[in-house]
């Protein structure tokens, strides 16, 4: 007879535990929730305490079957969700269905596996703990919010604005953010100020470069060129004379372990990769990589976690490991310990490899080149922090020259310390420019003088890092939610991400201005972060979750009748603009479709004229003229050329010959459709929201489809009929679809300004 039933939530892990307990144990994957709130109702009763009403989520009922049948076989259930809020829900609800399994005295059990290595398994297994009845609760309580704010104020924007809208209660802040800081992009006035810099040169090469800093003791401000001109000319004929040469020995230490946060911030500036996609790779690296003939090998702990806590265990693997490979004088005499955050819950350690001397060398040949790539980002991080400061000479040279102070500063690394892991050096500050030896009174040459005109910038815009950033120092969400906040706000066409910058779209200005209207609470950082604070009390045990639900929908409640009587109808009325319409002279007005922004005759319907608009830099708004436009394609019934034309669903190619012939067909790439004994072709398709995408033109019978452009072009290395045209920031590639392949070839400017015409 089998110890028990082990119940994790993915199919992986149980590849990676039966590695580790055999046959001893029956392991089973609930594959994530298995009851839910219900889809399409709101599935809380707000009469009786916020009661939910849940149900198995469609396709499980199959999965508890299976897993009822298994628990009827044996005494002891270990549930081993994740170890959070997710995961002691998924192990509540099954727990819940088990009990319901036949066999009496069944004795549950909640197994918590911080990484999936031997030990840590066998070691939650022989101490198990019982299920969290405070973290469930908490958990339970922050979806019931979302359910209340998504389902409540998301039909309300559907009747005001367009239907497939949703506002949610981090969601919504998130998009408010990046819609504050385009405004105080837009509202920014430039400074005009200038620098002036001085080229000098001691007794001994090389030369380099000062700034001005003060004049008269003072901080000086040159406003603009007429009194840099004024300064130059004051400085003529001076000598520059080195007043007080200043050398300090500095240190800089490494950065903490990585948290779920600066993982994803760290992968997204060094990487490239959005929050989403770090997500998925650190969970692959959690559940387990095949090794070979080692088998699945979980090679990271928890990915979830705002804890910079290191297990002691995996400190003294560390220290032994930097001392073989690199040497005592990088081992500091005693280990680094790091102060938790604030909002730290600091339920799990960092993330860490579970093994630090499975070394990113070791193991690259069986990891895909992005799993690589993050594996190798938190091995270093994790290596680095337990390792001694580098060590740098700071240089700071103040040089007189009449009334005027210039400052060099230099630095130069004495030990590379920490920085020796990355295996380069690590700029220090953008500091460290080497300076000449250099003396109280030494008399400088002077090669140059160089004003030069600046202007101060307005605030960046955020990255997915810098949101990360910011949504974390305000208290907003959690890590487990970030990825899925940055995705949702892009597919809900509120925000787009260009060159890796956020951009709110005029729906996201639109929702977010009804929003803070008429729900100030829901979109004020501070209160969201209150309710973050919440969620955690109730896990404390500190609040109950009743108190806490009822706490805010008390407020909510009256906010949204209010703005179902008073919030205006955009779907109806649109935003008004100045121009006018082509058929009847009425005024145009901005609304909003299925494919996104379009000009209304506000006449309608008496004129349902409608028509395109771009954006001009300023937010001008330019109306486009949707004439058809030419094509080298035949009609198929009756020979015309066929010419291209925008409809609801995106571009189309239809007859010219219309009306006579009203011969329409998707707009073909003249590829092939890859699929072994289909004889359709690759055309550009839109989906519901307006997307393009390309699949097979006989489609329902052939499925294939691909959100690349395919190009019609032979790969060189493997002979692929078709290659993928993608965009990276500025830069078109051709990229081959096939694995293993990694043929890429970059277009010139030339080409690509050729593409855009």
């Amino acid at each position: 007879m089998k110890k028990g039933l082990v119940i994790v939530e993915s199919p992986t892990k149980v590849r990676t535990l039966k590695r580790y307990l055999g046959n001893d144990y029956e392991i089973m994957a609930s594959v994530g929730h298995v009851k839910d709130l219900p889809q399409k109702r709101l599935g809380v009763d707000k009469e009786n305490d916020f009661e939910p009403e849940y149900v198995v989520i469609r396709g499980k009922g199959k999965i508890l079957k299976q897993l009822k049948s298994a628990a009827s076989k044996v005494k002891d259930i270990y549930l081993a969700p994740d170890p959070d809020r997710e995961g002691e829900a998924i192990a509540w609800h099954i727990a819940q269905e088990l009990k319901k399994a036949k066999g009496n005295g069944k004795r549950f059990h909640r197994v918590l596996f911080n990484e999936l290595t031997r030990k840590a398994i066998i070691e939650a297994l022989k101490s198990p703990t019982t299920l969290n009845k405070n973290r469930f609760e908490s958990q339970q309580a922050r979806r019931i919010l979302d359910r209340l704010v998504g389902y409540e104020i998301s039909p309300l924007l559907w009747e005001k604005v367009r239907r497939g809208l949703s506002a949610g209660r981090v969601q919504s802040v998130a998009v408010r953010l990046i819609c504050d800081r385009e405004r105080e992009i837009q509202n920014f006035v430039p400074e005009e100020y200038w620098s002036i810099t001085a080229t000098l040169e001691g007794r001994e090469p090389p030369p380099f470069e000062a700034k001005l800093l003060k004049r008269k003791s003072r901080s000086i401000k040159i406003e603009n060129e007429k009194k840099a001109k004024d300064v130059l000319e004051a400085l003529k004929g001076q000598e520059f004379k080195v007043e007080r040469v200043k050398r300090v020995e500095r240190k800089k230490n490494p950065s903490p372990p990585f948290i779920t946060s600066t993982l994803q911030q760290a992968a997204a500036r060094q990487l490239g990769f959005s929050a989403k996609k770090t997500m998925m790779l650190a969970q692959k690296l959690y559940e387990g990589v095949d090794l070979g003939e080692e088998g699945p090998v979980g090679l990271i702990t928890y990915m979830r976690t705002d804890s910079v806590r290191i297990a002691d265990e995996a400190v003294r693997q560390a220290r032994e490991f930097i001392s073989e490979y690199y040497g005592e004088r990088y081992l500091p005499k005693r280990a680094r310990a790091f102060k938790k955050g604030k909002q730290a819950q600091d339920a799990h350690e960092a993330i860490r490899p579970t093994l630090v001397s499975r070394t990113p060398e070791k193991i690259s040949s069986f990891l895909d080149k992005d799993l690589l790539r993050l594996y190798t980002l938190i091995w270093q991080r994790f290596v680095a922090c337990q390792m001694a400061p580098a060590i740098y000479d700071q240089t700071t040279v103040d040089i007189r020259s009449g009334e005027f102070l210039f400052r060099a500063v230099g630095s130069v690394l004495k030990f590379e310390g920490f920085m020796k892991v990355y295996g380069k050096n690590v700029s220090l500050d953008d500091e460290d420019k080497l300076l000449p030896p250099m003396k109280e009174g030494d008399l400088l040459t002077l090669h140059k003088l160089e004003p030069k005109q600046h202007f101060t910038q307005p605030p960046p815009r955020y990255s997915e890092a810098s949101l990360i950033k910011a949504l974390e120092e305000k208290g907003i969400g959690r890590p487990s939610t970030y990825a899925t906040i940055l995705s949702t706000i892009q597919d809900k066409n509120y925000v787009k991400l260009e060159n890796r910058r956020f951009y709110p779209t005029e729906l996201g200005f639109l929702v977010t201005d009804l929003l803070i209207s008429h729900f100030p609470e829901i979109l004020d950082t501070a209160f969201t972060a209150e309710m973050e604070h919440g969620l955690d009390k109730v896990e404390e045990g500190k609040v109950s979750w009743v108190e806490l639900l009822r706490k805010f929908y008390d407020t909510f409640s009256k906010r949204l009748d209010s703005a179902k009587e008073n919030m205006e109808s955009v779907k109806r009325n649109g935003v008004a603009t100045d121009i006018k319409c082509r058929k009847c002279g009425a005024n145009m007005v901005i609304k909003y479709g299925r494919t996104g922004e379009f000009l209304a005759c506000s006449a309608f319907p008496n004129c349902k004229n409608t028509m395109n608009f771009k954006r001009d830099e300023d937010g001008t708004i330019i109306p486009l003229k949707d004439e058809p436009q030419p094509t080298d394609f035949k009609c198929e019934k009756c020979g015309s050329k066929m010419v291209k034309k925008r409809g609801k669903f995106g571009e189309f190619l239809a007859c010219s010959a219309y009306p006579e012939c009203k011969n329409t067909m998707p707009i073909p790439t003249g590829v092939s459709c890859p699929r072994e004994g289909c004889d359709g072709e690759i055309v550009q398709k839109s989906s519901r929201r307006g997307k393009v995408f390309f699949g097979c033109s006989n489609f329902p019978q052939c499925d294939f489809a691909i959100w690349d452009r395919p190009i019609s072009e032979k790969c060189p290395i493997c002979n692929s009929p078709y290659l993928l045209e993608k965009i990276k920031g500025d830069e078109i590639q051709y990229v081959c679809p096939r694995k293993g392949c990694g043929y890429v070839r970059s277009l010139n400017e030339s080409k690509i300004r050729d593409l855009e015409k």
